[in-house]
């Protein structure tokens, strides 16, 4: 799997800001922004995101590159609403040697493995056979497995990618779209480090767990 950074809105942190602190200025945002010191920044930046008044968080946004992961994935990505996507097209794009991902649980049993495989290998053939009949890409991308490797990108504001890492980043998560959002969060505290130092799971950040009964336990220090 791979998350880089591509693109995002110069001095997130600073920008998020100016924003607060032109709703109670006669000062203009441009002035604002160069006048704050790093310290102003940082207090501005934590008491906006303590005090629940992220309406401002929303001008900072960050665009991710991401492949290497499944369709499974994807489907649950696509579920935060507040985003954009692009994603690589099955429709467009030829999947005769398509790559696939590989759940560890599968990996670790040998026999699962090669069932895996051998299916994957199976679906690849019969995919090829289609298309080599005339069958559109359109129609022929039907037999693939949810396993088939995608490419897509990502681009949330910051308001959106909190909600996101205290949804994906909890262990309650499926694996891989856990492990996106650990690597994304990685990516964005490298530039904006005010708005995602305490980013991250409910039980980390709060102390308090929403599963209810689906709770995995770390809260209360019986993570299973």
């Amino acid at each position: 799997m791979q998350v880089k950074l591509i693109s995002y809105t110069p001095n997130p942190d600073r920008a998020v800001a100016t924003a607060m602190r032109l709703c109670y200025s006669p000062v203009g945002a441009e002035e604002l922004m160069e006048q704050m010191t790093e310290s102003q920044v940082a207090k501005l930046v934590d008491k906006v995101v303590g005090m629940g008044h992220t309406s401002t968080i929303e001008h900072a946004s960050f665009t991710f590159a991401v492949e290497g992961v499944s369709r499974v994935l994807t489907h649950q990505l696509v579920r935060h609403r507040i985003a954009s996507y692009s994603q690589q097209s099955q429709r467009y794009v030829k999947e005769h040697d398509f790559e696939y991902i590989l759940p560890p649980s599968i990996a670790a049993r040998p026999e699962a493995k090669a069932k895996f495989a051998a299916l994957m290998e199976n679906i690849r053939g019969t995919y090829d056979q289609l298309v080599e009949a005339g069958i559109p890409a359109e129609d022929a991308r039907y037999v693939l497995a949810n396993a088939t490797e995608t490419k897509i990108v990502v681009t949330m504001n910051a308001r959106a990618l909190l909600n996101f890492f205290s949804e994906r980043c909890c262990f309650r998560a499926q694996w891989e779209i856990r492990q996106m959002a650990s690597l994304m969060l990685k990516e964005v505290q490298k530039v904006s480090p005010q708005l995602f130092k305490n980013a991250g799971p409910t039980c980390v950040t709060q102390g308090v767990c929403r599963e209810g009964a689906m709770s995995c336990g770390r809260v209360n220090g019986k993570e299973e």
